[in-house]
């Protein structure tokens, strides 16, 4: 399916674009360039998510800034391990 692009560089996603996608109004999208390509997704609505994921009992209640910090250093960590 082809598409022009305005003077605006909008795009209309076509009619069966959005059908296989399910895309709608008000919808989010997200483009992402894979070896020249334009490559279209649907992105989820994150609080759809909520409750998806059992969070371990060690972590309920601790700030978001802190499990980040947590799980930054457990990268440091395997990376520094690997490297020997």
């Amino acid at each position: 399916m082809r598409a022009k692009v305005t003077s605006q560089g909008q795009v209309t996603i076509p009619k069966g674009v959005r059908d296989a996608l399910g895309v709608g109004p008000g919808d989010h999208v997200l483009f992402r360039v894979v070896e020249g390509h334009a490559v279209l997704a649907r992105t989820p609505d994150f609080l759809d998510l909520a409750g998806a994921v059992e969070v371990p009992l060690e972590l309920k209640g601790r700030p978001w800034q802190e499990i980040r910090a947590m799980a930054d250093e457990a990268r440091i960590a395997e990376w520094r391990r690997k490297r020997g």
